[in-house]
């Protein structure tokens, strides 16, 4: 119990050093594509959606692999080339010579993307159902954690040039692959394991379980539609913030630091609070809300204050991650938990491909125009749609969750 325990501990640690080195690179990005391009900031802001949508298109059909090969072999070999191939990813990017390679290590980083599936099954495998909310908010913690000290020293970093920073999460993601291999045990039994197969091992055989297990559509719309609209953030964000407010590297990092302290403080003391006070679905609601409302608000912002005012209430968006989470992994059992993950992940490429492209298209246009609020408008209304999903549609889906619930126990 106590190394099943320590996994968790290990794979959080893994995760935040993964999401310390995304948020190292996130502010000279802008810097980068402009000088490798030779571009205006308005055509970089359309490259950089069409790089993260190359990481979105490998990633969904890589992302339900690495799920299945999970439940196959078990978590630990899977995380741990993960992230050896993430360290070769930020290698090649650091050395880039023309905008061509910084596709092409996107694409890598795609293809061994899929960290977050693995490290969300293994909090399933050694969590209880009734805790796994409370357990996938320490995730979203991290990610919290991660995006205060990434944007806040790729900021500082990038006094050494725009490929430092590159470097920074080279080496993290190595020091990653070295930590998980000599300390991270392996949570998957031999018992709950299942045979790989390739014709299942796609975004469609990974939710097979959760049709099956009774209306799961709706969550897996209103999923989809808060993945849309939330990757709003890394495709604009530093752009829309150089083209609104004018700010440089280090107080675009400074405001990310400030998205992630606010997102720590709310899953370390809130989250569970909100949860126990309201359940998941409830909890799922109040997130979903507090992402559309403060989204919007961004569109009206004329001072740089106003975005650090206005996302002490998005940062309550934090608390829809782990409550959907929780209510979809409670609808599988504990051989498919891989796959539900990995099920996730490739939805959520998806929402990363369209998404990308309809952020960065409608600020490049708006910028054009002189409004450079689109981004936020579209991003507000998609999550605003999947909040009213979830509300509304709250007793037939509950209904069903409970029903499944009720069998699960003599399905063991």
């Amino acid at each position: 119990m106590r190394s099943l325990n320590s996994a968790i501990l290990i794979v959080l640690a893994a995760a935040l050093i993964d999401v310390i080195g995304f948020g190292i690179v996130m502010p000279v990005l802008p810097k980068l594509i402009t000088e490798l391009g030779h571009l205006d900031l308005a055509d970089a802001t359309r490259v950089s959606g069409w790089m993260l949508a190359v990481f979105a298109i490998t990633q969904f059909f890589a992302g339900p692999v690495m799920g299945n090969l999970g439940d196959r072999y078990g978590r630990r070999p899977v995380l741990i080339g993960c992230m050896a191939a993430f360290a070769i990813d930020y290698t090649v990017m650091a050395l880039s010579p023309t905008l061509g390679w910084l596709f092409l290590g996107r694409a890598i980083a795609g293809i061994t993307g899929a960290t977050f599936g693995p490290i969300g099954a293994v909090i399933a495998d050694v969590t209880p159902p009734e805790k796994r909310a409370k357990n996938f908010g320490l995730m979203t913690a991290i990610f919290g954690l991660g995006f205060i000290i990434g944007p806040a020293v790729g900021g500082l970093v990038a006094a050494f040039g725009p490929r430092a920073p590159f470097w920074c999460a080279a080496g993290l993601a190595a020091a990653n692959a070295v930590i998980m291999t000599v300390f991270l045990p392996e949570t998957l039994a031999l018992e709950n394991r299942r045979p790989f197969r390739l014709r299942d091992s796609h975004v469609i055989g990974a939710f097979k379980p959760l049709f099956a297990a009774g209306n799961a559509t709706p969550l897996l719309v209103a999923w989809f539609l808060w993945q849309l609209g939330g990757i709003v953030y890394p495709t604009t964000w530093a752009f829309w913030c150089k083209l609104r407010f004018g700010w440089d590297e280090r107080a675009i990092g400074l405001s990310l630091a400030w998205v992630g302290l606010l997102q720590l403080i709310i899953q370390m003391l809130l989250t569970g609070r909100i949860v126990k006070r309201t359940g998941e679905w409830g909890a799922a609601v109040l997130g979903l809300t507090a992402s559309a409302v403060t989204l919007l608000a961004y569109v009206f912002a004329t001072q740089g204050w106003e975005v650090y005012a206005f996302f002490i209430v998005g940062a309550f968006g934090a608390v829809a991650w782990p409550a959907l989470n929780g209510i979809l992994s409670g609808m599988v059992d504990a051989t498919r938990q891989g796959a539900l993950q990995g099920g996730i992940g490739s939805m959520n490429s998806v929402a990363q491909v369209l998404g990308p492209i309809i952020a960065a298209q409608a600020l490049a246009i708006g910028a054009t125009s002189g409004f450079d609020g689109g981004a936020f408008l579209v991003a507000g209304g998609l999550i605003g749609v999947a909040a009213l999903i979830v509300g509304f549609g709250l007793p037939h889906i509950k209904a069903a969750h409970g029903r499944q619930s009720e069998a699960q126990p003599q399905a063991h």
